[in-house]
């Protein structure tokens, strides 16, 4: 089975799951926050229904991201989870702008008047606190393995779902304990959580489509495995680049001058399959030889 392919069914597993959780207790929150009259818990159910419309964003993201190869996309289609995960941020943000609009709205009109929100709001915020951090580090785990920017931002759309169930439950409380204006107040809170979390996915998405390189210690340990192979006198150059999900790298390592191009051809291929063994997100490489010179120091 290829990465593309095991990313592909590991991806497609856990959004048909966050899509079967979060259709659940969507539901769960909306008939609790009615039920209690809990515009708070009302808000969070919004936010857990747009991660239901994400799951599926990145389902369609992802099988697209792992097309093959064709002549109009020579490189590969890994950037299509990059705009997934732009999609994501946008409508995070739109999520938690409509929810900051209601939170103001009540403030403005005056939350003293409103009735105190009934138990059933805190027990759902409670379960979609523990429900909400289970999708995210279940989420997470598939996203760091494959290094996907897409999973990695419907994980923390479901960790700052968690967030603003904490931000509900504590307004809830404080409005069941006499403060009615805690509960508005939460969903601002909830607003300024979804708001950074977007900001930071968009963030994260765009740097990867305009050739961020590569983390320094992941260069480090690239340039590691290039000097570990025995013919390699030096790396003149080592650049990366992220795609998507995948890493591009250019090299130039200096190789004995007197090799015969057939041999120093050899050397460049096992430098090249040592890399792609050792890192499986390295998609593409390009290596280059230059004959070694020894420096020499003028008195």
């Amino acid at each position: 089975m290829t990465q593309e392919t095991d990313f592909e069914r590991c991806a497609t597993r856990v959004s048909l799951v966050s899509v079967a959780g979060n259709t659940a207790l969507s539901a769960f929150k909306l008939v609790a926050g009615i039920l209690a009259h809990s515009g708070a818990m009302i808000s969070d159910a919004v936010h857990s229904a747009s991660d239901v419309f994400s799951s599926f964003i990145v389902i369609i993201g992802v099988k697209l991201s792992v097309r093959a190869a064709d002549r109009e996309h020579p490189y590969g289609h890994e950037r299509f989870e990059c705009v997934a995960a732009i999609i994501l941020s946008v409508v995070l943000a739109m999520t938690g702008l409509l929810i900051g609009y209601r939170a103001v709205e009540t403030i403005r009109a005056g939350a003293s008047g409103q009735t105190a929100p009934g138990l059933a709001a805190l027990v759902a915020a409670a379960v979609s606190i523990a429900a909400k951090e289970a999708m995210y580090w279940y989420t997470r785990a598939c996203a760091k393995r494959f290094s996907s920017p897409s999973l990695m931002a419907n994980a923390w759309h479901h960790r700052s779902d968690a967030l603003s169930s904490v931000g509900a439950l504590i307004g809830i409380a404080g409005a069941r304990l006499g403060y009615p204006v805690m509960e508005p107040i939460a969903s601002l809170v909830i607003c300024g959580f979804i708001l950074k979390a977007a900001y930071d996915i968009f963030h994260d998405a765009t740097e990867k489509m305009v050739d961020r390189a590569c983390d320094g210690e992941t260069e480090k340990r690239l340039a590691d495995c290039v000097r570990a192979q025995p013919e390699v006198r030096g790396v003149d150059r080592l650049q990366t680049r992220e795609f998507g999900s995948r890493i591009y790298v250019d090299l130039e390592i200096s190789l004995d001058g007197s090799l015969s191009l057939t041999e120093a051809h050899a050397i460049a291929e096992q430098v090249h399959d040592r890399i792609e063994r050792e890192f499986p997100s390295v998609k593409h490489i390009m290596v280059h030889v230059n004959p070694y010179a020894e420096k020499v120091i003028s008195k």
